[in-house]
This record gives structure tokens, C-alpha cells and sequence, in this order.
């Protein structure tokens, strides 16, 4: 059955054939037909209407039936055409073929044959759909793995520079570039807790105001992230919601993770938009796993603190030994 997508423009310089066409024969099938009276009409039709059958008479005045073909094939259009012309005509009808016509009815027209030929077209029409929506989703899902690689390969790397950086502040800048990366936002900050565990220190950003980038390795409250802490929970805020926080200053939306060891919270890492675009949940999926490994950094940082602190002791004390 037809439905309300197939759209049939019927060009022809008789108003009776007009009528036999839109009114009596495909009307009342279902389809949608639109009409013109001359060649310059149907062009004009054709952009308004985007109709998926014309039906057009060879001797349209201002522009003939082939003359249109020849415009749709200058301006990339693809309709399927039909032509009709009175009997003896089969001349200008092997060169409307050769212009892209798919088919050619002799006037008088007869409903059977009208209704046979648009049916044989539409045919070619819904199989063509077929294949755009197949080549559309195939793209689809060729992005969507192409994504997942660039994120695998992200992450990929970010193990990597967790194992051999050994300078935190570079470390935490890697772990910046690919936060932003995998939710493609302009802004970006981590935050960690002094060892008191009740400041918030500005480890790293990007895109932070002058101001704000100069407190890098200074006490700094986003607003956001005290919350964040208190909760252990990710928080995505966008418009009115994000407000009331200071950080709405510098964003229109904001994502927050926290980096937690366990059930401890060792800080935060957060982007942000400069303009309200929401969030996905495959966005904070992202930014949760790049907490993860801010968090395997930071452990690793401290056990490191506190392999050195006893290494120190050792050459202060030859005497003391592992307790």
C-alpha cells in the first residue's frame, strides 16, 4: 500500500488530464498528487514537493517534459519520471529515455495503464529508499565503530602514560587532553584533595579562565566538586541547575566524576561546555573510566611518597628495619 511519503507531481498543459490523474485515478489510491501546468511550474514543484514520481506530458509549454529532464539532471534531482505524449510521438520519447525517463504512456491516457506504470515505478522508488537507508545505517554503524576504536585507543593510551609518567603534573595534563577528547568539550579540570583531605587542590586544567589557571597547586572550589566528594557519585549539570554554582561562570554545562580508591574520594576530574549542550550517558562512562586511572596515579603517587619516606629513613637509621 502506498503511503504518505510517495508523492506523485503530475505535469500536463490539459486541465482535464490534470483532473483524470490527481482527482480520479491516484487520489483515491492513497498517493499524494500535486499538479502543474507548465514546464517552470513543474521545476518549481519539484523543489517544494520533493515528489518521488513525475508524471510529465512532452509538449508542456515553457519548458517540454524533455527540457525538465535535462534541468533535474543539471541540479543532481533524481525524481523517476514518466512521460506522456499524444500517438506518434515515439521519437521525443527515445530521447526523453535517453535524458533518465523510466517510462513513456500515449495519450489518451487510461487509468490501468497510468496506475500499472506508477506502480512499476514506485517499485524502483522503495528499492532505492531501501538502499539509502541501508548505505545511511551502514555509515552509522562504521562511525559508531570508528568512535569505540578512538576511545578504546584513548584509553589505551592513558594506561600507558599512568605507567611511564612519572611526573604527576604531566601525568594529570594526559589525563586532561583525554577527558576532553572523549567527551569533545572545551574545558577541563581536575581536582584533588591536600593530604589533610579537606581542601580541594587545582592539580590541572584547560581552558579555565587567566584567573582560575593561575591557582594551579592552590585551594580552589568549583562549587561543584564538594559534592561530588560528599556523594562519591558523577554529577552532569546543565542551565538553570548549574546556576547556583560558581563554575557556571565558565560553563554552560558541566560533568563531574569523582576519583575514588575503594570508598575513599582522592579528588575529582570535571569538563565542561562554553555553550549549553547536555551530556550523554556514554560521556560520563568516558569520564568515569579516565577517573579510574587519575585514581591508580594518584595510589601509585602516594605509595611512592611513602616508599621514599622510608628509603629516607633507612639511610638516616641503618638500624631500622621493616615493620
Amino acid at each position: 500500500m502506498p503511503g504518505p511519503s510517495e508523492k506523485i507531481l503530475i505535469a500536463d498543459e490539459d486541465p482535464d488530464v490534470l483532473d483524470l490523474l490527481a482527482r480520479q485515478t491516484l487520489g483515491p489510491l492513497g498517493y499524494q498528487p500535486s499538479m502543474a501546468s507548465d514546464g517552470p511550474a513543474t521545476i518549481h514543484q519539484i523543489h517544494v514537493v520533493h515528489p518521488d514520481i513525475v508524471i510529465a506530458s512532452l509538449t508542456l509549454p515553457g519548458l517540454t517534459a524533455k527540457e525538465v529532464l535535462i534541468v533535474l539532471r543539471a541540479q543532481g534531482l533524481d525524481p523517476l519520471v514518466i512521460v506522456t505524449a499524444p500517438e506518434g510521438q515515439e521519437k521525443l520519447a527515445i530521447q526523453a529515455f535517453r535524458l533518465g525517463a523510466k517510462d513513456y504512456l500515449s495519450k489518451p491516457l487510461r487509468e490501468a495503464e497510468v496506475v500499472s506504470a506508477v506502480e512499476r515505478a514506485l517499485t524502483e522508488v522503495r528499492l532505492r529508499k531501501e538502499r539509502e537507508a541501508l548505505t545511511r545505517r551502514l555509515s552509522e554503524m562504521n562511525q559508531e565503530l570508528e568512535r569505540r576504536v578512538k576511545e578504546l585507543s584513548l584509553l589505551y593510551g592513558i594506561g600507558k602514560a599512568v605507567i611511564s609518567l612519572n611526573h604527576l603534573d604531566r601525568l594529570y595534563d594526559r589525563l586532561l587532553e583525554g577527558a576532553r577528547y572523549a567527551t569533545d568539550t572545551e574545558v577541563a579540570w581536575l581536582l584533588q584533595l591536600d593530604d589533610s583531605g579537606k581542601q580541594l587542590m587545582l592539580r590541572s586544567q584547560y581552558g579555565l579562565p587567566q584567573v582560575l589557571a593561575a591557582k594551579v597547586n592552590q585551594p580552589w572550589d568549583d562549587g561543584v566538586s564538594p559534592l561530588v566528594i560528599a556523594s562519591g557519585e558523577g554529577l552532569r549539570l546543565m542551565g538553570k541547575s548549574l546556576q547556583q554554582f560558581k563554575i557556571a561562570q565558565v560553563c554552560q554545562s558541566v560533568m563531574v566524576a569523582p576519583i575514588k580508591a575503594k570508598n575513599e574520594c582522592l579528588g575529582v576530574i570535571s569538563v565542561g561546555h562554553k555553550e549549553a549542550r547536555e551530556f550523554l550517558q556514554r560521556d560520563q562512562a568516558m569520564l568515569d573510566a579516565v577517573a579510574d586511572y587519575a585514581s591508580i596515579a594518584m595510589i601509585n603517587a602516594r605509595l611512592f611518597r611513602a616508599l621514599e619516606s622510608r628509603t629516607a629513613a633507612r639511610k638516616t637509621d641503618p638500624a631500622q628495619t621493616d615493620a
